[in-house]
């Protein structure tokens, strides 16, 4: 007795008859039987066949660890990053600004230069020319129309890009420079130079704060790729550390204040402000402290929001 499978259409499954053609479905029984065993083997299994049911989870359950388990490993390990980094780093810069050999290191070959960019940043702010140097910033004497301009497209290109890739800090960014270089431009040309004076370590304590939230980039970004970000944050820790320390110990003890003249580059910052601007030492070092308490208020958002973001992408991988 021939086999069951050759009583029924190939095709519709019906009974076969004496003839060339299924009477259901026409399909020519010599031809179907080639056709339907190339496409039960070049055509892959559907959806909701047993076949696919069984081999598509084994394959990715063989699969899946080892891709999650190298993007949870760097999860972890840029979470214990953002949890050390930032404190050890302020915590070595603090230890070595306690010491008279430490701190003449760290300004020397660290804050001294974030210091002299520190007066250059607040010049370009309020219109005035500077080219940050070594001990010494060189400061034009009258507003120039081209460092405005300058400042200017570099904020609005902040602003442009930051709205076309959909990207928040660049905006903000470069609204916030904008709003500080028209607030800088509206002051008196003495309150502008005293600003760029008292911006070489207010420069170190704003400046420093910035470069330590470097450290914060997103893995996409070329401060992450770069591994810049481990620069920066020793540098911009080194700054903060140098500059709060100074004026914490001169708060408390005003013979502490830098004052006096720098050979080779004149008055001190501290005694320009006292002498030809006429901040009083309460004045002096108060605005230097309550800069720096702000500063570290920064750092520790900044570290709170980073720490807790690296926490929820290692809970999103551990899942």
């Amino acid at each position: 007795m021939p086999p069951a499978s050759t009583l029924l259409c190939p095709r519709c499954g019906a009974a076969r008859v004496a003839a060339p053609e299924c009477p259901r479905c026409g399909v020519i029984y010599a031809k179907a039987r080639p056709w339907a065993a190339a496409t039960s083997i070049a055509e892959p299994p559907a959806p909701s066949s047993p076949e696919l049911s069984q081999s598509v989870p084994l394959e990715l359950a063989r699969r899946t660890p080892d891709v999650w388990a190298g993007a949870l490993d760097e999860a972890r390990g840029e979470l214990l990053a953002r949890a050390l980094a930032p404190p050890v780093a302020l915590a070595i810069a603090w230890l070595l600004v306690s010491s008279p050999a430490g701190h003449m290191l760290v300004r020397t070959f660290l804050s001294m230069w974030v210091h002299e960019l520190g007066h250059a940043v607040s010049a370009w702010f309020c219109g005035f020319g500077a080219i940050p140097g070594p001990w010494r910033t060189p400061v034009s004497s009258e507003r120039m129309t081209l460092v405005s301009a300058a400042a200017l497209v570099a904020f609005g290109w902040l602003v442009y890009r930051g709205w076309r890739e959909r990207r928040r800090v660049l905006t903000f960014g470069g609204a916030g420079g904008l709003a500080l270089h028209a607030v800088g431009l509206s002051l008196s040309p003495r309150a502008a130079q005293a600003l760029i004076t008292f911006g070489g370590d207010g420069g170190n304590l704003a400046l420093g704060a910035l470069l330590m939230a470097t450290f914060y980039a997103g893995p996409g970004s070329w401060l992450y790729r770069g591994a810049l970000r481990w620069g920066f944050v020793g540098i911009g820790a080194a700054s903060v550390a140098d500059g709060f320390h100074t004026w914490i110990r001169a708060r408390a003890d005003p013979g502490e204040i830098p004052l006096g003249e720098i050979e080779g580059v004149g008055l001190s910052d501290a005694s320009k402000l006292t002498d030809l601007y006429g901040w009083t030492y309460s004045e002096l070092t108060g605005r230097y402290v309550a800069l720096g308490v702000l500063c570290l208020v920064a750092i520790a958002a900044m570290y709170i929001l980073g720490v807790a973001r690296s926490r929820a992408r290692v809970a999103v991988r551990s899942t």
